[in-house]
């Protein structure tokens, strides 16, 4: 018996017929541009984060572009975000014109430390872009008070998250606006590119509308430079499909998480830490161990198929390197490269069987019992 990290066909196999029957809905439309199927998912997908208005786009990383050019963000502006994050994070201010600047996680839940952003703060911090990261939503309350104190916007990256709880409300509607990537891996997962920007704000919501779409709102009248980065209007209908059963596989994906809770009490490793005022929807579910390679290299013998997310920390990649002309050079971020030495990511999905689970469990402890 092998385990593989993720069955991408089993969630069609199991949605067949709706998702058959949303196609045949699509190609029968005549209508494949920001039709009625997108019109549709937006307001359901904001209807489910409770938040005042969705706007789909083509994948997670415009979504975090577009919303920081919304909120005027731009050329000589800095954006405080988290050291350890996928790359995509930083690469969206960078391509927004501003600079990204790291600030380190909290080390147990691994999201946006809170208590370290005011010291990262200078005359040129316009926003905060923090990220729910791996499923659990971060602290937004003190982000919300520190951007309120002085006067910036706050937007969360929340590609991981889809339906994770901060203190019982929903993720989504806290922030200025938070930005939703459904990559197929993701817990509402596309079967292509599609992204989404969830905002209660009219005018944001509005200014996104226009830079998706050419920077129109009326065809050949373009108000400003846009882009094309509108939602495929079929990635909407299969999305709508499987909105209707993201809480369940949600659900299925924390009776997963807990059962690993409870039995992976091997020697030196470091299972997720859930504070009381979260619950996440755990899209990963990373360990530590300072052994990691060994670690992975002996459930790979056990086949079991583990991931690393994210095996390089975005200041060590080229895209910030001192060839880019990047500020990053050496720079330490200690609890970031830590993370990246350690982290090792299990199955876990809504489609992952009992067997696989049972054996994934005894994986573990047979590499504690060498």
């Amino acid at each position: 018996m092998s385990v593989s990290f993720q069955d991408f066909k089993a969630a069609y196999h199991e949605l067949k017929p709706e998702l058959d029957e949303a196609y045949h809905r699509f190609m029968e439309s005549g209508y494949y541009v920001l039709g009625k199927e997108t019109t549709s998912f937006e307001e359901e997908y904001a209807a489910y984060c409770g938040t005042s208005y969705c706007v789909g786009v083509s994948n997670g990383l415009e979504a975090l572009h577009l919303s920081l050019r919304a909120m005027g963000i731009g050329s000589g502006d800095e954006v405080i975000v988290p050291s350890n994050t996928y790359i995509a994070t930083w690469l969206a201010v960078s391509e927004a014109g501003a600079t990204p600047i790291p600030v380190e996680p909290d080390f147990r839940t691994y999201n946006l430390d809170p208590s370290l952003v005011e010291a990262a703060l200078t005359s040129k911090t316009k926003a905060i872009l923090a990220v729910n990261l791996y499923g659990q939503p971060c602290d937004y309350d003190p982000l919300v008070a520190i951007a309120a104190q002085y006067g910036l916007r706050l937007a969360i990256d929340n590609a991981q998250s889809h339906g994770a709880l901060y203190k019982g409300r929903r993720v989504g509607g806290i922030a200025d606006m938070e930005c939703h990537s459904f990559y197929p891996s993701k817990n509402l997962g596309a079967f292509g590119e599609a992204g989404a920007i969830t905002t209660n704000d009219p005018q944001l919501a509005d200014q996104v509308r226009i830079l998706r779409n050419y920077g129109s709102r009326v065809r050949y009248h373009n108000e400003l430079p846009g882009y094309n980065a509108r939602i495929d209007e079929l990635q909407a209908a299969l999305l709508r499909v499987k909105l209707r059963h993201l809480d369940s596989w949600n659900a299925r994906r924390s009776n997963i998480a807990n059962k690993y809770r409870l039995s992976l009490g091997i020697e030196d490793l470091i299972v997720p830490f859930v504070p009381d005022w979260a619950e996440p929807v755990w899209h990963l579910f990373v360990v530590r161990h300072p052994q990691r390679e060994a670690l992975q290299e002996h459930l790979a013998k056990c086949g079991v198929q583990t991931l690393i997310h994210y095996p390089i920390p975005p200041h060590k990649s080229g895209a910030f390197s001192p060839n880019s002309g990047s500020r990053f050079t050496n720079l330490s971020l200690p609890i970031a490269e830590k993370l990246a030495n350690e982290n090792l990511s299990l199955p876990i999905g809504p489609h992952l069987s009992e067997a696989s689970v049972d054996l994934i469990g005894q994986a573990m402890q047979s590499f504690s019992s060498r």
